[in-house]
């Protein structure tokens, strides 16, 4: 007769490691799935849209006897004053528009206050037209005069959606840039004194710094396009080398087309960079599917698709007005891509390690990078379908 080990019920024959091994498979597992959630679900909430920075710009030439304004704003943001889309069709006719200009000329009497010395004066002309791209283009021409204190508040603001940004920018008759300010909702207003024009002269490139730094990292932080992009590139990454390298060269290529775009040396279609900037996304998916971990030459395809997303980042400070109103363009450029790398290194800096961490255990790299790909290829196509067709 064959003895068995007398085990009680309630024991378990399963050695201590193979319980540490499991428990801490469990955990892992526990972790990567974190992980691809807290990458993927901000996209999720804001119903899978890319950044819509939501800004306009406001160029104001103080001359002898006048003062002229031009206030340009995106069709999105134009729509945010007067109802543009009247058929209720989800698009925007040549005749919608034609019939919008007339409302916003209605509404532009009351897009900027302008004070010399606490007195208001109203504006004299005003007209209204949308160009080919759908920007909306309102000209102001008030009377002017000698001053020891000028006033002028972006009244819109207030009523444009919280997150919007107009950057104004006031010259001379000579275009010498007297003041630059990033205005927001509960900053929607610019002083000058002569007095302190020397003062004001010398802060104004230190503010346009700090407001441009810190939209660049805004803006990183909401692409989630780029994000995503980047991710991609890190998830099949080894090693901090590895990683350096890709970071270096994504920076390197997107600095010179963001330059060259701003400098307007190159201009290339939002149309055309939109699309290709969401095809990127799905090839580097694609490509973690089929060419495996940390594949050669990813350096090469970093540098290449970097080159297009410079081209979605100069977007940004176009439709600013930089580069295009005869101000400081240096300044604008410097800080907006020093904070795109600021707040690209953030998120590389928190995703790396756990990365790292995570591929210690086989099945990530056999399940969860797998996983994370197909996520990337397919919220990557669904922004290039939204922007080709929609």
């Amino acid at each position: 007769m064959t003895s068995y080990p007398n085990l009680d019920r309630n024991s378990d024959p399963k050695p201590p490691s193979l319980h540490r091994l499991e428990s801490g498979l469990r955990f892992q597992g526990l972790v990567s799935k974190l992980l691809l959630l807290a990458c993927f679900w901000p996209a999720c909430c804001l119903r899978l849209f890319a950044h819509d920075p939501g800004l306009s710009t406001a160029t104001i030439q103080l001359k002898r006897t006048t003062l002229e304004a031009v206030i340009v704003p995106a069709v999105a943001d134009a729509a945010q004053i007067v109802r543009l889309d009247t058929d209720g069709d989800g698009q925007i006719s040549k005749d919608e528009l034609l019939a919008g200009a007339s409302k916003l000329k209605e509404k532009a009497a009351d897009a900027l206050e302008v004070t010399f010395d606490e007195k208001l004066v109203p504006a004299q002309e005003i007209r209204c037209e949308f160009d080919e791209l759908k920007n909306a283009t309102v000209y102001l021409k008030y009377p002017a005069k000698s001053y020891s204190k000028l006033e002028i508040r972006s009244k819109w603001m207030a009523i444009l959606p919280p997150g919007h940004r107009q950057f104004l920018t006031l010259k001379d008759a000579d275009d010498s840039v007297i003041a630059e300010r990033l205005l927001a909702a509960n900053m929607d207003t610019v002083t000058v004194e002569p007095d302190i024009a020397k003062t004001e002269t010398a802060t104004r490139n230190g503010t346009s710094f700090v407001d441009f730094l810190l939209m660049g990292i805004r803006h990183i932080w909401t692409g989630y396009d780029h994000l995503l992009f980047l991710f991609g590139l890190l998830l099949v990454t080894r090693n901090f080398a590895s990683a350096v390298k890709i970071i270096t060269c994504f920076t390197i290529a997107h600095s010179i087309t963001l330059a060259v775009a701003t400098l307007s040396l190159v201009h290339v279609s939002s149309r055309i960079v939109e699309p290709l900037i969401a095809a990127s996304i799905v090839y580097v998916g694609v490509e973690n599917l089929f060419r495996g971990d940390d594949p050669k030459g990813r350096w090469i395809l970093t540098f290449a698709f970097g080159l297009i997303h410079g081209f979605g980042f100069a977007s940004v400070l176009r439709e600013l007005g930089v580069g295009a109103n005869g101000g400081s363009i240096g300044v604008p450029l410097v800080s907006f891509n020093l904070g795109v790398e600021i707040g690209q290194i953030v998120i590389a800096g928190l995703i790396l390690p756990v990365i790292w961490k995570l591929r210690a255990n086989p099945w990530f790299l056999r399940r969860w990078v797998p996983v994370g790909s197909v996520a990337v290829t397919l919220l990557g196509s669904y922004w290039f379908v939204q922007r080709v067709w929609f």
